[in-house]
C-alpha cells in the first residue's frame, strides 16, 4: 500500500466527492475548491491524462476561470510523491452542518466499508476515531499496529524450519556429501540438516513487512512508538520477499485465529485493496472506492440480515435481458436485489448513490432523479415481474431527503407496476436505516 513512499512532510487536503483541486491560493477564495501544491498537482494532472485505471476518479476541467481537477464519485485517500494526502469524503455531508461534515462523512465511510469482505474487520467504535480527528490513512494504519499488538500478546507462532549448515557441533541428519564437498579437509566441521523452531514463517514474515511500511510513514506519534516496539518483537524475522508466494501459503492451523485480522491489515497495506494503484514509478499509491459499489454492498448486507423465511432476498440477479435477436440475449439487466416470496419474484430493489432533493420537484430538477434510472426500473419490472408488482430505488438519506416518494410513478389505469423511491440512512448513528415496510419486507 505505501511501500516505497519516500519520506516528505506531509500535508493533508479534505475534499468531498466532486470536488475541485487546484494549485493556487485563490482557491481559498472559492466554494467547493481546495489549493494543494504545484508538484501534486501536476502528478495527479498526469494521472488524470493518461490511459491507465487512474485516470477515473479525475477529470480535468476549467472552473473559475482556472484549471482544476474535478474528483469523482470515489471517496478514499490519495498519496502524491511529495507527501501531499489527499482525503476524499462520501459527498452525503455536505448537507449537514459543514464544521462536522468532515468528520460526520468519514465515519460513515468506514462503516460502509465493513460491508465489503476486505474491510469487515475495521473498528468503527474506537476511542481514537472518536476523539480525534485523523486522516483515513491514519486510521488504518492504527487500527493494523493495534491488531499485530493484540497479537504479539497472545502470542506470535513458529514452526519448524528444515535448515542445512556447518556447524561446529554434530546435530540433527549429516549429509554425507556435503560433508565430503566442505569438509574433507577441515574434518572438525560436520554439514548437517536440522529441523530448527523459529519464528520465519510466512505470517509473521508479512506482517514483518507491513510494519517496516508503515513504520517509516506515519506521522502520528502513538503510532511511530508503537510501530518501533512491534518491529522489536519481529527482529528475529525476515521481511517477506515475494508477498503473493506468503500469501498463498498462509495457513490457519489451530490456535491462530489471532492472525486473522493482522493479516488482513498486511493484505491491504502490501499489496492494496483499490481500483486504482498508483505505486508507478513514483511510488505513490491510491486508496480508493467507487462509492456505487459501497452503497450497494452496504444496502444489500443491511437488509438480508433482516429479509426472514419465507421471504429470500437474492443480489445481483441478471437472469433476463432487455431484448432478443433469434437465439441471442442482448442487453443483460442486472437489478442491484430482488425479493421473493412463497408466491415468486415481487419486488426488485435497486440502488444509486447519487443526492436527492424533495425539496425541488418542479420543472427541470425532478427532485434530482435520473430519466435513465426510470428506464431502467421500467424494464426491469417488465422483464422480471412481467408488468405486475413492486419496484423501489433506494437513494441515501439526506437533510433534502428524509422520506420516501411514494407517488405512482408510473401510472395506468389498472396500476399494476408500482416505483417507490426511498431514504437509505448511512449515518453511523442511525438505529433504523430504512423503512422496512416501504420495500415489501416483513420485520420480524
Amino acid at each position: 500500500m505505501i511501500k516505497g513512499l519516500k519520506r516528505h512532510k506531509t500535508t493533508n487536503v479534505t475534499v468531498f466527492e466532486y470536488g475541485l483541486l487546484i494549485a493556487s491560493a485563490k482557491a481559498a477564495e472559492k466554494g467547493n475548491v481546495e489549493a494543494i501544491s504545484e508538484d501534486a498537482f501536476e502528478y495527479l494532472k498526469k494521472c488524470c491524462l493518461c490511459d491507465e485505471s487512474e485516470s477515473r476518479f479525475l477529470k480535468l476541467k476549467i472552473a473559475h476561470g482556472m484549471e482544476v481537477l474535478q474528483v469523482q464519485n470515489y471517496a478514499g485517500v490519495v498519496l502524491c510523491p511529495d507527501g501531499t494526502q489527499i482525503e476524499i469524503l462520501p459527498k452525503i455531508a455536505k448537507a449537514n452542518n459543514q464544521e462536522r461534515a468532515a468528520t460526520e462523512a468519514q465515519k460513515s465511510l468506514l462503516l460502509m466499508l465493513k460491508s465489503l469482505k476486505q474491510f469487515r474487520h475495521i473498528e468503527t467504535e474506537v476511542a481514537s476515531i472518536k476523539k480525534q480527528k485523523m486522516p483515513l490513512m491514519e486510521i488504518f494504519i492504527a487500527q493494523f499496529l493495534n491488531a499485530v499488538n493484540v497479537l504479539v500478546k497472545k502470542g506470535v507462532r513458529s514452526d519448524y524450519v528444515r535448515e542445512q549448515t556447518n556447524s561446529a557441533f554434530l546435530k540433527g541428519k549429516l549429509l554425507h556429501s556435503q560433508q565430503l564437498k566442505h569438509n574433507f579437509i577441515n574434518r572438525h566441521k560436520f554439514y548437517v540438516e536440522y529441523d530448527a523452531y523459529l519464528m520465519d514463517r510466512a505470517e509473521n514474515r508479512l506482517i514483518h513487512s507491513a510494519l517496516k511500511s508503515v513504520a517509516s510513514y506515519t506521522n502520528v506519534n502513538k503510532s511511530k512508538k508503537l510501530s518501533q516496539e512491534l518491529l522489536f518483537a519481529f527482529d528475529e524475522v525476515p521481511l517477506s520477499t515475494n508477498y503473493k508466494n506468503d500469501f498463498s501459503s498462509v495457513k490457519f492451523q489451530r490456535g491462530m485465529q489471532h492472525y486473522d485480522v493482522p493479516l488482513s491489515w498486511a493484505r491491504l497495506i502490501l499489496e492494496g485493496y483499490s481500483p486504482h494503484s498508483m505505486l508507478g514509478d513514483n511510488n505513490a499509491y491510491s486508496l480508493l472506492f467507487p462509492m456505487e459499489a459501497v452503497f450497494e454492498n452496504f444496502v444489500a448486507k443491511y437488509l438480508k440480515q433482516r429479509v426472514t423465511s419465507p421471504q429470500k432476498l437474492s443480489s445481483q440477479v441478471q437472469s433476463k435481458s432487455l431484448v432478443t435477436y433469434g437465439d441471442k440475449s442482448y442487453f443483460r439487466l442486472k437489478p442491484d436485489l430482488c425479493l421473493k416470496d412463497l408466491a415468486g419474484l415481487n419486488t426488485v430493489l435497486d440502488t444509486k448513490w447519487k443526492l436527492i432533493n424533495q425539496n425541488k420537484k418542479a420543472g427541470k430538477d425532478k427532485f434530482g432523479l435520473s430519466q435513465d434510472d426510470f428506464y431502467q426500473m421500467l424494464g426491469y419490472g417488465y422483464k422480471y415481474l412481467k408488468g405486475q408488482g413492486d419496484l423501489v430505488l433506494i437513494y441515501p438519506k439526506t437533510d433534502n431527503f428524509e422520506q420516501a416518494l411514494t407517488n405512482d410513478f408510473y401510472y395506468d389505469e389498472e396500476r399494476k407496476l408500482k416505483l417507490r423511491v426511498v431514504p437509505f440512512d448511512v449515518s453511523h448513528k442511525s438505529k433504523e436505516r430504512i423503512n422496512l415496510e416501504l420495500l415489501g419486507i416483513s420485520n420480524g
